[in-house]
């Protein structure tokens, strides 16, 4: 589809620092903007302050409305309460600009930004579409008892899950078929959903053919922003039980040394014969060449209705590289990858998880090449970024329509 025959004033709507994307959902934001930049859409982003904005602006050709009370970012100090607080300024924002500039759609990016944009729907009385990256209060059913108590997880929950028949918002992009089935069982039209999963950036991600090196070391790698769900107990019990039997393995981690991966290194220190690597912050666009030498891919998630909703991005380019991959039983990525030879699933055990992982150490690349670039070329067709916004778009421009007949 080329440039909109209607081309919209949209009013994007996020929590996170518009760019460049720090990690997790935020990269899609990028991406499903310049799509609809493409196209000819007018876009008006309401983040918060970003540095360089002006050059931005002009590198997007999008107007930026800056929020500035405070620091706001995936790695700011008391980030959960000034979640909790920021919705009611981003809806002022948005309504403040509203008097001069008259916006036919909403879309909001995740769930902290939904509640923005649907106590403006009536207010402003234009159309809202809602995109959910993830299950974002899913993923607080992995913390500490004491922070998170259960009951309040699951008031939060229910509440993120009920907001668009709350709202009653007039479309919805999900990051998942689980996820889309959790919003249908609340009431919410399915035909009003349209599940788009998590994509990736193909030409940051070329396929490596694996190499056969006896004399080095296997090497296992996890990419990511490192929150509380990503290493667990899964992950300690697997790297010891890897060690036990591939004692020479090395642990590579690419992306920010967050409290939660300095807490896991420390624990793991531990275990005898343990090496890892730490990159620290890898842009997105080198992370590709971190994974290229690498013997397995892991996502060793620990259960929650967090991690079962999500498309995990890791996998999708574990799989776009050539690289074997192991992965805890998520049900949304089981669902897409359940008959890719490349991601193995295990049990929700550090044990099976471990195992899982030697057993792709036995396999000589030479067993699983073809397998692995037919895989590759699979997610870049279905997942690049490109296509999978053309069809967020091309679902968000038809939202609009029918909102109009």
């Amino acid at each position: 589809m080329g440039e909109s025959k209607f081309p919209l004033r949209i009013a994007f709507l996020t929590h996170e620092p518009f760019y460049p994307p720090s990690g997790g959902g935020s990269a899609e934001a990028v991406y499903l903007v310049e799509e609809m930049v493409r196209r000819g859409h007018e876009v008006h982003v309401f983040c918060p302050q970003i540095a360089e904005s002006e050059s931005v602006q002009e590198k997007f050709r999008i107007h930026l409305h800056q929020f500035t009370a405070w620091q706001m970012g995936r790695y700011a100090r008391l980030r959960n309460f000034k979640y909790l607080l920021y919705p009611s300024f981003l809806e002022r924002m948005v309504a403040g600009a509203a008097r001069t500039v008259k916006f036919d759609l909403l879309l909001s990016q995740h769930a902290i930004s939904a509640v923005a944009a649907g106590r403006l729907k009536r207010r402003l009385n234009v159309p809202v579409v809602m995109n959910f990256p993830d299950l974002l209060t899913g993923f607080m059913e992995t913390w500490p008892a004491y922070i998170a108590p259960r009951p309040f997880v699951e008031l939060l929950e229910r509440y993120e899950i009920s907001m668009p028949v709350h709202y009653g918002v007039d479309g919805v992009l999900a990051i998942s078929d689980t996820l889309a089935d959790k919003f249908v069982e609340r009431g919410y039209p399915r035909e009003r959903i349209l599940p788009i999963y998590y994509g990736y950036a193909a030409e940051y991600f070329p396929f490596y053919v694996r190499l056969i090196a006896p004399n080095r070391p296997p090497v296992v790698v996890m990419h990511g922003s490192f929150d509380a769900h990503h290493l667990g107990q899964i992950a300690f019990d697997a790297v010891k039980l890897v060690l036990a039997k591939k004692p020479e393995t090395i642990f590579r981690f690419v992306g920010k040394r967050t409290t939660v991966l300095e807490k896991f290194l420390q624990h793991a220190q531990t275990i005898p014969n343990f090496k890892f690597e730490a990159t620290g912050f890898v842009p997105y666009a080198e992370v590709a060449r971190h994974l290229a030498d690498a013997s397995v891919g892991i996502v060793p998630y620990e259960e929650s209705a967090g991690t079962h909703c999500a498309f995990v991005a890791k996998v999708v380019e574990y799989v776009a590289c050539g690289l074997p991959s192991v992965c805890t039983p998520l049900k949304s990525i089981q669902r897409y990858f359940q008959n890719d030879p490349m991601v193995r699933f295990s049990e929700f055990n550090g044990a099976d998880f471990g195992k899982k992982i030697l057993d792709w150490f036995d396999e000589p690349p030479r067993a699983w090449q073809i397998r692995a670039a037919q895989s590759a070329a699979r997610v870049k067709a279905e997942l690049d970024w490109e296509p999978l916004c053309r069809r967020a778009v091309d679902f968000v421009e038809g939202i609009y329509t029918r909102s109009k007949n």
